[in-house]
């Protein structure tokens, strides 16, 4: 009768090693998610590669495109506000016309037609996905 012997494959930790948790730099944070930025589909590859999770990662993003990390790059585009190109008729409650739409030139040349009623939000947020495009 032969006796086979187990042999299993171990890690050892030194002590403290466990759950700690690593503190990043705005600077650092600033140079992960640039990199995140560069090719197609970069997040997920970046975030492995520094040891992070991919909702962290896109934690920092967000905060990047809102100028909340210090250092991070703010952009600022010029703005030309033409006069209305059709005055309303007497007594049309202004704001009447929900379909109406503005349309906005992007400094990379980029046109973007949007309704004039728009959350402040929603077109900040198109904007950022157009000129990071």
């Amino acid at each position: 009768m032969s006796c086979a012997k187990v042999v299993s494959q171990f890690e050892v930790f030194a002590a403290g090693e466990l759950g700690r948790r690593r503190t990043w730099s705005d600077a650092e944070k600033i140079r992960i998610v640039e990199e995140s930025y560069r090719g197609h589909r970069q997040g997920s590859v970046v975030a492995r590669r520094h040891g992070i999770s991919r909702a962290l990662l896109t934690q920092w993003r967000r905060a990047y495109d809102l100028g909340q990390l210090d250092g991070a790059p703010t952009a600022f585009t010029a703005l030309e506000i033409a006069p209305d190109p059709m005055p309303l008729p007497q007594g049309a409650p202004r704001g009447a016309d929900t379909d109406a739409r503005v349309e906005i030139t992007l400094a990379n040349g980029r046109r973007l037609a949007v309704r004039v009623d728009i959350e402040a939000s929603a077109l900040t947020r198109l904007v950022q996905v157009l000129e990071r495009a």
